[in-house]
């Protein structure tokens, strides 16, 4: 079976998210590259942070969707450098955590000697009267907020740059 690279990366786009389940591994930008290697498939990806443990469920679900797909010999490399970024995310995606329930994330990461905090608009009611309730929320790559007209909690997918 003979593939051109760009119905590779559609077949590993299918692969989505463990823990956001609405989200593809393209839109949360850490699909990295597809390429074949004589008959094996091979697909790159960068977690959102080291240590991420959904990312032996994606890697695993690569298999299988290649598996199906009708590739048997399917490897998948985690790079970790450069560092992914929140600005690799796609704008389909971000617009998809927000109907979600999740808090998009919004400008850029800290860069510079001064920290300012940036409203989290609520994804539910859209008002920018939330705050903080925990800086890490139900993982890592989120925080936890309460909007305080509303007053429903939601995550809030961190800037990482």
């Amino acid at each position: 079976m003979i593939a051109t690279i760009a119905e590779l990366r559609e077949i590993a786009s299918r692969v989505t998210d463990p823990e956001i389940p609405v989200l593809t591994i393209a839109d949360l930008g850490i699909l990295r590259d597809v390429d074949m290697e004589g008959d094996t498939v091979v697909v790159t990806i960068t977690p959102t942070y080291s240590g991420c443990p959904a990312m032996d469920a994606i890697t695993e679900d690569l298999g299988i969707v290649f598996k199906e797909s009708g590739y048997d010999n399917v490897r998948v490399n985690l790079v970790l450098s450069p560092a992914w970024s929140t600005d690799w995310m796609t704008e389909s995606g971000k617009t998809k955590l927000e109907a979600y329930g999740i808090a998009p994330p919004t400008g850029t990461g800290h860069r510079g000697p001064v920290t300012l905090g940036m409203a989290v608009k609520c994804p539910q009611c859209h008002s920018l009267n939330t705050k903080e309730l925990s800086r890490f929320g139900s993982t890592a790559c989120k925080s936890m907020y309460q909007c305080k007209d509303c007053l429903e909690p939601f995550d809030y997918f961190k800037v990482l740059s």
